[in-house]
């Protein structure tokens, strides 16, 4: 199973951008839909966007549709999610999880590998 390292969270303003990275260890990466998820306290984990093998096919909650984009570099064995625009209620520890099969089964959280999160704050 992949093994999984987010990096790039922190502290920013409202409106502001962070870019998160998840970096997958083996040579497997290419082979694993991808997606990020995020919690906070008193709430379940929820999807917020999943991309496929080659990066075709792209899954956004509505809550982050038109302001967050995932991609991913094969050759670098990550998966990026650029969030724009953020807002206070984006505060959240973000997960990357890696999962095979379709992309809804890593939508739905059916997947093999979870990273150890981190976290982004919104605030002024």
């Amino acid at each position: 199973q992949a093994q999984l390292a987010e990096s790039g969270g922190g502290l920013v303003q409202p409106g502001g951008s962070l870019r998160l990275s998840c970096a997958a260890s083996g040579p497997t990466f290419s082979s694993y839909n991808m997606g990020w998820f995020r919690h906070t306290p008193g709430k379940e984990r929820g999807i917020v966007a999943a991309i496929t093998t080659g990066g075709g096919s792209k899954y956004y909650a509505d809550s982050v549709k038109g302001r967050f984009t995932i991609s991913r570099d094969n050759a670098k064995n990550t998966v990026y999610l650029q969030m724009n625009s953020l807002k206070f209620e984006d505060t959240a520890v973000y997960y990357c999880a890696a999962g095979h099969g379709t992309i809804y089964q890593v939508v739905t959280g059916k997947v093999l590998s979870w990273g150890q999160g981190t976290q982004v704050t919104v605030s002024p």
